[in-house]
């Protein structure tokens, strides 16, 4: 049975028993807590916590997930991968244990024919909470299992919870018996690689308190509080194992959706897996990070250095390595993608139609680190040679790290190139400082972790109903107070000075959403007034008003006006239908790969970052800009039409990666099809009276990643009145007309690069002729002759090592250490150099800076002959050369 067929069958086996199928959510997660969706029930989490009123009883979905804690041991096992498809089956106070138990069973011994899997029931086994008889009763009475195939485990195994305060439960696990050849007999305690885990039935049923912090989060390191006021069932199947079981294979990796990949990989090395146990390992690898990077691309992460970008960036890097490894020297990422594509898409369909955007992002890292590689092979050669001429064997842990944590540079591969050197590497130190590094991530996480708020309180007004939201068709709306809220508790007044959060009924105010701004307004009651200075969204429904009591008091219950400023919201319409023009503009100038990745609209200012691999020309700028303005000046019409996900996809819409929509979308037209996104923002009605667009600033903020910067409206007119203002001035200075300004510039500035070259070179002469006397004035300090001296101000840097290193040459047939330094207001840079009779002696340049630096509040290092830095204090230089010429031996210092 395919994987395909393997998830529908599970769709459909609990949408015939009245559950909601619920789409996949994106990989990225919007809880704060984690970085991508871990688990088929964190979609559902606010409803397990108390924060949100589930819209139906009980629901199922097939889950994109991604897990990163084990990503090192990922190809070394066989049944684990980075991302994974988790089925579940969920109850929001509807059926309980008997319910999920009968469910599961029925799926998974139901007959083909009838939707099942077909499983021998025979050869399943399951595993309870020890104090949990009620479940092994149940299993016995609805799938009559023998006790013998019922085995009781303690809470770490069999007792789930968060992590956090919050629901918990006891939990159930199936188990599928793969016969003798995988291990002994005796039930998932005996053997979990015999006994395959491929279904946990959770029974969420009461509330655990906070960790004594003596243990892991599924550790008995808590109190149970009580039972939820509700109990549900939240369950989890791993789809790649049951396609394991169900293909007859020995691992997920030979299952239909990775071992294709595999079958690449063997046709690009010319290898055969299955012949070389690490060369095995590797295949895996590829399979699963290729796989694993696809799905996040396609769900809208871009590499980099933090967060989900440096996950990508290194699942993609692992991939590449992992090709080198078993010889492919070629780039491997498009061809790699292309094979995920065609093997996800007939579930995953926006793979295949967004497959150039994927494709382009994976390409560009790949080319990046092939870079990196080359320059981190320099550094490594650097670090090599400094070690040799040490003496040494050992490569530094230090420097290992180094390579990793600042290029990018894979372990296995400085491993291996010392090994090709003749050196090994000090692995230990290496791994004490990645352990350190994983530390301090760690205790970030948890920080995020800790930190999750409690919106329990929200869960009564939400369950009043949503708030309305009128602001589409007018700026002024009554509502009734449903809710006051002081440092998150409900109050029935708020006074004159307290900034409270406000809950209404319905309201005109913009809650911050779609990368627009909230907007800015105020509230009118009976008896008071209030200053709005927030307006957020919890759980996409209810709208919450952060606001500052300015006159008399705010009554719970009572009858208020909420007023939008005219002002903002026109600019941010303005800014909100530009940011679409701008998007519309980049992907007629740069082609459809440049669609939006983020963005942020207020009023007289947006922000959007795009998919694009390489800076824009001036042309492209102006050319984007001069698209916008067209697009504006013609003033094309801006509809707004609802419609079902699959309407707005069959009308090109397009859709913001990471955000979610409900079934019934918005869907905003600028010029036909010329625009046309999913945007809940509020929009002109003309694109006319977005008014003047000027873009003000492009950048990168990312591996294939940039940004552009604009202003529109009135602030786009003060932006240019400001450059014009600007450019006057600057005419007005140089004393010629405005359009003659830039070659008087470029005159002026290819003049002062002369004079600069021809003042380097006098300063160059001057340094040279004074090599002669400074040998002259060398000064004998223990074994070594010694120049120190403190060069005039304005020397460079490389000025200094040109002098260091002739009066090094001048001076190479005796003992001698040249020591210059070149300070300025705030800044010293210097060199140190050592000549070879020197060095035999024992006296290394970077030995000598190490002894200084301290003293000019600076930094440096190098070779034995030859080491630079740089430092802050300049007015340290005196000690500088007093503590060297001390460790030289100078028995005056």
């Amino acid at each position: 049975m395919q994987t395909h067929e393997i998830r529908q069958r599970f769709l459909d086996h609990f949408e015939r028993a009245g559950h909601t199928v619920v789409p996949s959510a994106s990989l990225i997660s919007e809880d704060p807590t984690l970085l991508f969706t871990v688990a088929g029930m964190v979609p559902f989490k606010p409803y397990f916590l108390g924060q949100s009123t589930p819209p139906f009883p009980r629901a199922t979905s097939v889950q994109k997930c991604v897990r990163t804690l084990d990503i090192d041991n990922v190809g070394i096992t066989t049944r684990h991968n980075t991302f994974f498809q988790m089925a579940g089956n969920f109850s929001f106070g509807d059926y309980f244990k008997a319910g999920a138990i009968q469910h599961a069973w029925t799926l998974l011994t139901g007959s083909l024919a009838d939707g099942g899997y077909g499983l021998d029931p025979d050869r399943l086994w399951v595993t309870v909470f020890e104090k949990d008889d009620e479940s092994v009763q149940l299993w016995q009475e609805i799938a009559g299992l023998p006790a013998e195939r019922i085995q009781k485990m303690g809470m770490a195994d069999n007792f789930w919870s968060m992590g956090v305060p919050g629901p918990c439960g006891p939990c159930s696990e199936i188990y599928y018996d793969r016969g003798p050849s995988f291990g002994p007999d005796g039930g998932p305690l005996a053997s979990d690689e015999r006994y395959l885990e491929v279904w946990n039935l959770v029974f969420m049923q009461d509330m655990r308190g906070e960790s004594s912090g003596l243990g892991g989060s599924h550790a008995a390191d808590f109190d149970i509080l009580g039972p939820l006021p509700s109990q549900n069932i939240d369950t989890g199947l791993g789809v790649e194992r049951m396609a394991l079981v169900l293909q007859d294979v020995d691992n997920v990796y030979e299952t239909d959706l990775l071992r294709p990949i595999i079958s690449r990989m063997e046709e690009l090395s010319g290898r055969t897996y299955g012949q070389d146990p690490q060369a095995d390992i590797r295949m895996r690898v590829i399979a699963d990070h290729s796989r694993s990077a696809t799905l996040l691309i396609g769900d809208g992460v871009t590499p980099g250095n933090e967060g989900r970008g440096y996950v990508l960036r290194r699942l993609v890097r692992r991939t590449v390595r992992a090709a080198r490894l078993i010889g492919v020297t070629e780039p491997v990422i498009g061809t790699l993608f292309g094979v995920v594509r065609d093997l996800m898409s007939p579930s995953y369909p926006e793979l295949a139609t967004d497959f150039a955007r994927i494709e382009k992002i994976g390409v560009t890292e790949e080319k990046a680190f092939l870079r990196t590689i080359a320059s981190g092979t320099k550094l490594f050669a650097v670090a090599e040679q400094e070690t040799k001429a040490e003496g040494a064997t050992v490569l530094p842990g230090a420097t290992a790290f180094t390579l990793h944590d600042t290029q990018g540079f894979p372990i296995d591969l400085t491993l291996e190139m010392a090994a090709e050197a003749g050196l090994t590497v000090d692995v230990a130190g290496f791994t004490r400082l990645m352990e350190e590094q994983k530390t301090r991530a760690r205790a970030d996480a948890k920080a995020r972790k800790g930190s999750l708020a409690d919106l329990s309180v929200y869960r009564g007004l939400l369950a009043d109903g949503p708030t309305r939201f009128t602001g589409y068709s007018e700026l002024v709306s009554e509502g009734i107070v449903t809710g006051l809220l002081v440092d998150g508790a409900l109050v029935d007044t708020a006074a004159e000075g307290q900034v409270i959060e406000l809950v209404l009924d319905q309201t005109p105010l913009y809650a911050e959403s779609g990368g627009q701004d909230s907007d800015a307004g105020w509230i009118v009651g009976p008896h008071g007034r209030a200053e709005v200075l927030d307006v957020q969204k919890v759980d996409r429904k209810l709208t919450v008003h952060r606001v500052r009591v300015t006159d008399g008091e705010l009554v719970a219950g009572s009858t208020v006006t909420a007023h939008v400023d005219p002002e903002w919201r026109l600019g941010a319409r303005q800014a909100h239908s530009g940011t679409h023009v701008v998007h519309a503009a980049l992907r007629q100038v740069l082609g459809p790969q440049a669609l939006q990745a983020g963005s942020y609209n207020k009023p007289g200012y947006l922000r959007l970052d795009f998919s694009f691999d390489t800076a824009l020309t001036a042309a492209m700028r102006s050319e984007i800009e001069e698209v916008s303005n067209r697009a504006i000046r013609a003033d094309l019409g801006v509809r707004v039409v609802y419609g079902t996900q699959a309407e707005a996809a069959a009308m090109g819409a397009i859709a913001l990666f990471g955000e979610t929509y409900d079934d019934t979308v918005r869907i905003v037209e600028i010029g036909g099809p010329w625009s046309v996104e999913l945007c809940g923002g509020t929009h002109v009605e003309h694109s006319s009276q977005i008014g003047p667009l000027a873009l003000t600033s492009e950048s990168s903020v990312g591996s294939g990643l940039r940004r552009v910067e604009a202003v529109v409206g009135f602030e786009a007119f003060q932006h240019l009145a400001a450059e014009r203002a600007l450019v006057h001035q600057v005419a007005g200075l140089l004393k010629v007309p405005a359009a003659e300004v830039p070659g008087r510039i470029e005159t002026l500035t290819e003049r002062l690069r002369q004079v600069e070259k021809e003042l380097a070179a006098v300063r160059a002469a001057q340094l040279t002729g004074s090599a002669a006397a400074m040998v002259d004035g060398a000064t004998r300090v223990g074994a070594v002759d010694l120049v120190a001296a403190a060069l005039p101000e304005g020397t460079s840097a490389a000025d200094v090592r040109t002098l260091a290193t002739d009066l090094k040459n001048r001076m190479s047939g005796r003992p001698a250490v040249v020591a210059l330094f070149a300070p300025s207001a705030d800044a010293v840079a210097f060199v140190v150099a050592v000549t070879a009779p020197a060095v035999q002696l024992g006296v290394k340049a970077g030995d000598l800076v190490k002894a200084f630096v301290p003293q000019v509040g600076g930094r440096g290092g190098g070779k034995p002959d030859m080491a630079q830095g740089g430092g802050s204090n300049p007015a340290g230089v005196p000690a500088a050369i007093a503590e060297l010429r001390s460790v030289l031996g100078d028995d005056r210092a």
